[in-house]
């Protein structure tokens, strides 16, 4: 089965992308080749880049208080663990106190260094971090890989308490859906949103056996849904088949 999730607001939207970018950062740097630690710093740059909204920490702030306000909302609730609602709590309070204590834009603080910087206005050049463009950095990636992940692992931390408060929203709105099994009749599906409720992410799990692409396009009342069949030239045709998936709906 091929998972597909798709953000239903612009909040969710930067959220995935930046849970990918450190998914792959994560990837590259386990890894001891220079090539894999180049694109694992142009990683960071690209994190760089979407974390650098202003009001991105302010958003995620807030998401962690929405959060905890539900979560104590389920207090008395015999069918809850008192227990195990302390302890997601308690992970709410250290994301939002570790990232409220972080001053000025998340990860401005890796702007102000000429080395880094040299390297990220070169990155946007094709082939623009030769060696003759770049020898300092040229020399870096002789480094020790060792060294050279001790590096990127210090450039990451900038983006810790981001990551994680990340990681954890996503987690929490993962859970919260309710999967059913559902049919595209002639490769198409179109639902009406239940009226209520405010559902930020759309996810849909597809048996790759059938070659089989969705296009996903909606909005807070209605979700279509159409398949598409992947050519061998990479051009995708309407599927015109009937075919059961399953998706889940995230508040």
């Amino acid at each position: 089965m091929i998972l597909y999730e798709y953000p239903l607001n612009e909040r969710i939207r930067t959220y995935l992308r930046l849970q990918h970018l450190f998914a792959r950062f994560n990837k590259l740097t386990q890894r001891s080749d220079a090539i894999d630690h180049h694109y694992a710093l142009t990683t960071i740059f690209e994190i760089m880049e979407v974390a650098s909204r202003s009001e991105l920490k302010s958003e995620i702030l807030k998401d962690i208080e929405r959060h905890k306000q539900m979560l104590n909302g389920y207090r008395g609730n015999p069918s809850i663990s008192e227990k195990a609602l302390d302890l997601i709590i308690e992970q709410l309070d250290q994301r939002f106190e570790a990232l409220n204590t972080m001053a000025g834009k998340l990860g401005s603080a890796l702007g102000e260094s000429e080395f880094l910087n040299s390297i990220k206005s070169r990155s946007a050049i094709p082939g623009g971090t030769c060696e003759f463009d770049l020898p300092a950095y040229h020399a870096w990636q002789h480094h020790e890989p060792a060294a050279r992940q001790a590096n990127l692992f210090e450039w990451s931390q900038h983006f810790g308490p981001l990551a994680n408060s990340i990681q954890l929203m996503l987690k929490m709105m993962r859970e919260s859906g309710s999967t059913q099994k559902v049919m595209a009749t002639a490769g198409q599906l179109q639902q009406n949103l239940p009226q209520g409720r405010n559902f930020q992410l759309l996810r849909l799990r597809i048996d790759d056996s059938l070659n089989l692409t969705p296009e996903i396009s909606c909005n807070r009342l209605l979700v279509v849904i159409r398949l598409m069949q992947q050519q061998a030239d990479g051009k995708l045709i309407a599927s015109k088949d009937d075919t059961p998936f399953e998706m889940t709906l995230c508040a």
